[in-house]
């Protein structure tokens, strides 16, 4: 069967449970890595190169595009952000899982640069619901609140591009999907021709 891993989309709004989902799904699969995004702006407090963010000069970054050695790259509040591609492949080779934790834009880029991707949105059980999460965590004003709702409208529209979705009413089903889905991905026949013409 293919010995590579699965690149993987991972999206869905803020509130959704993506950061819990995936963090038990990597306690369950030890072969699964997260991809870990490059930016131009300065460390805060705390970030680890090489673990939080590849902190990268704009010389460097802009040079990774040109190179299309970048997966997706976007610009916000005059800092670049991108995802590298070469840790992923790299890691992809070596029989790993590769999860990618992004937003519907990035997502589309993606997508569009490597369609043997999958594709899994997460979504909440009901608007009501994301609300109740996003005040729960009393970090935010109500400004904010409305703000971060009307985006997560915006984003579960996009979730019918996605090849899977995935609701996270319940944690243990929610990931118990996730790692379903990607039990089914491997086998799938086309993942498997060279595989399949050994075997002729």
């Amino acid at each position: 069967m293919s010995a590579e891993g699965l690149l993987v989309v991972l999206s869905g709004p803020s509130g959704a449970g993506k950061d819990t989902v995936l963090k038990r799904l990597m306690e369950k699969e030890p072969g699964i890595r997260l991809s870990v995004s490059a930016t131009t702006r300065s460390p805060r407090e705390g970030e680890v190169d090489g673990k939080d963010y590849f902190f990268l000069p704009r010389a460097q970054f802009d040079g990774l595009v040109e190179q299309d050695k970048m997966l997706e790259h976007a610009e916000y509040c005059g800092n670049c952000y991108g995802t590298p591609s070469e840790p992923i492949e790299k890691w992809q080779a070596e029989g790993c899982d590769v999860i990618l934790e992004i937003d519907v834009q990035g997502g589309s880029q993606i997508k569009r640069k490597r369609p043997d991707c999958v594709s899994i949105f997460v979504l909440p059980p009901s608007l009501e619901v994301l609300e109740s999460r996003l005040r729960r965590r009393v970090t935010e004003s109500e400004e904010a609140i409305c703000k971060r709702l009307a985006a997560a409208k915006s984003e579960i529209a996009q979730a019918i591009h996605y090849d899977y979705i995935i609701v996270n009413d319940d944690l243990e089903p929610a990931v118990d999907q996730m790692a379903g889905i990607l039990r089914a991905e491997k086998q799938k026949s086309a993942r498997n021709k060279d595989f399949i013409e050994r075997m002729l």
